[in-house]
């Protein structure tokens, strides 16, 4: 059973939704969020990222950047440019890029049902991060941005949603500057789509980890600053874009590393050729499992793994793992990925030219180029309770910060 609940949606007015909506919080590099906000000051980027408000090279501290996202929340509402709906409403919200289209659901999620598993994770979170969206929830006393749920998709839950994107969309917005163009209808008689969900055995979280766990540990900081706590107000659900798994595509997460460790060319290709057979190719990104494509000194490498990998279980059997597993650490001696600095990670949306760039640069030694992630991967590891390496999946289009956000 999956619990989804309507909400009143702090939103834009539709003639404004386009200049205000944004890409997540955890997207854009800092000079990137600095352009986009010079280029557009009525962008939610000056509440989910207000650092990049700050003078270049300066370091405000951290009180001082949720401080300023409070500010520039309140005058997004004061100047009109957010509203909140009179009446809780679920949200059909429709994605399109590139000839391909994903709709789902918005609606408000149990946190009960988060901290019980039946909202299913699969990668690990950064306390440091987590403790800087719980602190913004909180002193916003709002969710900004949407945790990204998938879900197996049902017979009625298609039909309903079907059904209601015949009618008179509430917002369109044209494609923006990534090709991605946004629907979205509003449904205030929600009780079908209650009904539908609750027949949906779980929910996975496919994009959003960090968004969910600060969610819960908001919820467990207001609900001990409130003496009258029922669990039926608004910190104990979180806001979610829900999204049957068949509409879905993952891109790959490519990773780069700054150094060899103090190996030479010999030596690494010595390493690798002890779990891989290394071509040298002109293709940059892999077009099977089992096959990595590495850039290094200027050219291109197919890495094509030697072991087994339809005996391997759900998580050993995954690209990231034997990238990790064969090369990040024993050859690299990178042992924890989401602590050491020495590497980075490159969403699947910045193509294999900014890795190029990056080694080019000289400030990368070597990247790699994955095979991407499948969602009967990810739903392999979420049911049974396991973790994938860090940033496995890469979901693209990515869902807009903006268009709504839940006052708690």
């Amino acid at each position: 059973m999956s619990v989804i609940k309507p909400f009143k949606a702090l939103r834009p007015e539709p003639g404004n939704a386009a200049r205000v909506a944004c890409a997540p919080y955890d997207v854009p590099y800092e000079s990137e969020v600095r352009e986009l906000i010079a280029d557009n000051p009525h962008s939610f980027l000056r509440v989910t990222r207000p650092e990049a408000e700050f003078p270049e090279g300066s370091k405000p501290s951290d009180e001082a950047v949720i401080a300023k996202s409070v500010e520039n929340l309140e005058m997004f509402i004061r100047e009109g440019y957010l509203v909140e709906d009179e009446e809780p409403a679920i949200y059909i919200y429709r994605l399109t890029s590139g000839g391909r289209t994903q709709t789902g659901v918005v609606a408000a999620c149990s946190i009960d049902e988060y901290d019980a598993g039946l909202i299913k994770k699969h990668e690990k979170t950064r306390p440091d991060k987590v403790k800087d969206r719980t602190d913004h929830m909180v002193a916003l006393r709002a969710q900004t941005g949407l945790i990204f749920l998938a879900f197996r998709g049902t017979d009625e839950t298609r039909r309903l949603i079907a059904q209601e994107t015949t009618k008179t969309p509430f917002y369109e917005c044209p494609c923006d500057a990534g090709g991605v163009s946004q629907t979205i209808w509003r449904v205030t008689d929600t009780e079908a789509i209650e009904r539908a969900f609750a027949d949906v055995p779980a929910l996975y979280v496919a994009d959003g980890h960090h968004r969910a766990e600060s969610a819960s540990l908001a919820r467990k900081t207001l609900k001990e600053q409130n003496p009258n706590h029922t669990g039926t107000e608004s910190y104990n659900y979180v806001m979610a874009g829900v999204f049957p798994a068949e509409d879905l595509a993952i891109m790959p997460y490519n990773r780069a590393v700054k150094d060899l460790k103090g190996s030479n060319e010999d030596e690494l290709f010595a390493r690798l050729r002890e779990s891989f057979d290394v071509v040298e190719t002109d293709r940059k990104r892999p077009e099977r499992r089992g096959e990595i494509c590495m850039y290094f000194g200027g050219n291109w490498y197919s890495l094509t793994f030697k072991g087994g990998l339809s005996a391997a279980d759900a998580i050993e059997r995954l690209d990231v793992s034997i990238l990790q597993n064969n090369v990040l650490a024993p050859v690299l001696g990178i042992d924890d990925p989401r602590t050491n600095d020495r590497v980075t990670f490159v969403g699947g949306i910045r193509g294999t030219d900014e890795l190029e760039r990056l080694v080019d640069s000289g400030e990368y030694a070597v990247a790699f180029s994955m095979y991407p992630t499948s969602m009967d991967d990810l739903f392999a590891v979420s049911d049974m309770g396991e973790i994938m390496p860090p940033k496995s999946t890469w979901f693209e289009p990515k869902l807009k910060d903006g268009l709504f956000v839940h006052r708690i």
